[in-house]
């Protein structure tokens, strides 16, 4: 008879253990979101800048803010404009999905061409694409910086103008957590449904 009670007790425990396991799963295990394909990377870290309306900006001010940047220049004929309209109607998309996760998303655009893209040139441009655009600029040093910092490449091309001229530059959709570590990214020529998807898996 005690033989009896000891396992039933045994079982129980077991069972009450599984239990316990599988309420944790579903309250903790599957809300954690997927890796993305970022995680892990050196990019990102400290910048001081400049924002659209002349203050300084540095990455601290955007702790606790998901961000979603992009990095390129107002004079830019096509991809820029292209990409930063992706941007602003992603942006809404998630916004209008899930009003709360989309406030915590913070839309960052930072010039590589810092001796053009002034804050004046850089305002009505970012807010032609969302409200809650942020535009960085600086020193041509500050900038410099800021691209190595994020691993970006940009060089000016060849021209007998000095005021009309293109850059060549690398553009890329980055999301980084509001601790500022890099979380995933989407290359130039994704749509906006893309980077809702990606905005929607990724912030939390």
């Amino acid at each position: 008879m005690n033989s009896i009670l000891k396992r039933a007790r045994i079982v129980a425990l077991v069972l009450a253990v599984a239990l316990a396991g599988w309420i944790g799963w579903q309250q903790f295990g599957s809300q954690s979101s997927p890796q993305g394909n970022l995680v892990g990377s050196s990019l990102g870290g400290a910048f001081q800048l400049v924002d659209q309306d002349g203050q300084p900006r540095s990455d601290a001010d955007f702790r606790g803010q998901w961000r979603l940047m992009y990095f390129g220049y107002t004079f830019c004929p096509d991809v820029c404009p292209t990409d930063m309209a992706v941007i602003g109607r992603a942006l809404q998309q998630f916004e209008a999905s899930d009003p709360a996760r989309g406030a915590k998303v913070t839309p960052i655009f930072t010039t590589v061409d810092p001796a053009r893209d002034t804050p004046e040139a850089i305002k009505p441009f970012v807010k032609a694409f969302h409200p809650r655009f942020i535009g960085l600029t600086g020193s041509e040093p500050a900038v410099a910086a800021a691209m190595k910092t994020f691993g970006i490449y940009a060089k000016k091309a060849e021209t007998r103008d000095p005021e009309n001229y293109l850059v060549d530059h690398f553009a890329v959709f980055y999301l980084f957590d509001p601790e500022g570590r890099p979380v995933a990214f989407l290359p130039h020529g994704s749509e906006a449904a893309e980077l809702t998807a990606m905005l929607n898996t990724h912030v939390r």
